[in-house]
């Protein structure tokens, strides 16, 4: 029980050490974002003023603002703004393949899902809505929510945690629900598939981003290569890469494309992200297909 205690203890420590820069990179990355995107504020039966317009027919006339409009010589109404705060739960895979950098110049695939995620999260937050890990917790909101996910997501609980598993655990959420998922998603896709349409029939939407390392793209290696696998596939000893790489450049595409044709056809969003992009340019991507599965 000791030796347990001071195992959890240790990776409890290592996980605080990590949150801060984690923490500070991806606020830095979604304020960055954030100045390039207008909120996801809606017309609707709110309390919150938003703005005055002026008064169209159709329009009743409780709807109108007499105070503002005694000001001019038109008639305003004043609108407020929907405040049903949405809930999204986020996801990202920690699987040994996404420990893979195949240049030092690259952050590990795990390394920069989890940024995306923080800062996806940071802005969902900023904007008002409800967030939470896909492992079974409850969606809350404010800046508490934010840090208690980031602690959560640092401390990684292990072997047997929902969020060590390469594809997203099912899990029964609200009809009209919101995912974000980020991985590579390199499973097969018959596998892949099935887990996104249990998430579908349900009626929940996802914006998917699929992080790939350049080098899973365009296999750049050059003669004899040694390939190991991080999650015990084994190794692989290609004498010559380059007699392998158009059949690779193949086999990843059609993958890379089978995966968005996927999501197109269940009604989800898709994007890919390479790890020698910018980050924020990602961000602003998934934010605003996000935001457009929320609008409707």
């Amino acid at each position: 029980m000791a030796a347990k205690a001071l195992h959890v203890r240790h990776r409890a420590e290592q996980a605080a050490a990590r949150l801060p820069p984690l923490m500070v990179h991806a606020e830095r990355i979604a304020a960055t974002v954030a100045q390039g995107v207008h909120g996801r504020r809606r017309v609707g039966q709110g309390e919150t003023f938003w703005q005055f317009r002026r008064y169209e027919p159709g329009d009743t006339l409780q709807s109108i603002d007499w105070r503002q409009s005694a000001k001019t010589e038109h008639l305003f109404v004043r609108e407020t703004e929907w405040e049903a705060a949405q809930s999204v739960w986020l996801w990202r895979d920690a699987s040994g393949s996404m420990r893979y950098s195949s240049d030092r110049k690259h952050p590990e695939k795990a390394e920069r899902s989890d940024i995306l995620l923080l800062a996806m999260a940071s802005l969902l937050v900023r904007g008002g809505e409800r967030i939470t890990l896909l492992d079974g917790s409850r969606p809350a909101s404010g800046r508490a929510a934010l840090e208690n996910l980031a602690l959560k997501l640092t401390a990684d609980a292990g072997a047997n945690s929902p969020l060590a598993d390469s594809l997203p655990p099912f899990m029964a959420l609200p009809r009209h629900g919101q995912l974000v998922l980020f991985g590579d998603f390199l499973s097969p896709l018959e596998d892949i598939e099935a887990r996104f349409r249990r998430f579908a029939a349900q009626g929940v939407k996802a914006y998917v981003m699929q992080v790939l390392d350049p080098a899973e793209e365009t296999l750049p290696f050059r003669g004899r290569t040694r390939f190991e696998g991080l999650e015990d596939e084994g190794r692989v000893l290609v004498k010559r890469v380059e007699t392998v790489r158009e059949d690779y450049h193949g086999r990843i595409n059609d993958h890379i494309e089978g995966l968005r044709g996927l999501c197109r056809r269940i009604g989800w969003s898709y994007g890919l992200h390479r790890t020698d992009h910018s980050p924020e340019s990602a961000l602003l991507t998934a934010y605003m297909a996000l935001s457009a599965l929320l609008a409707r």
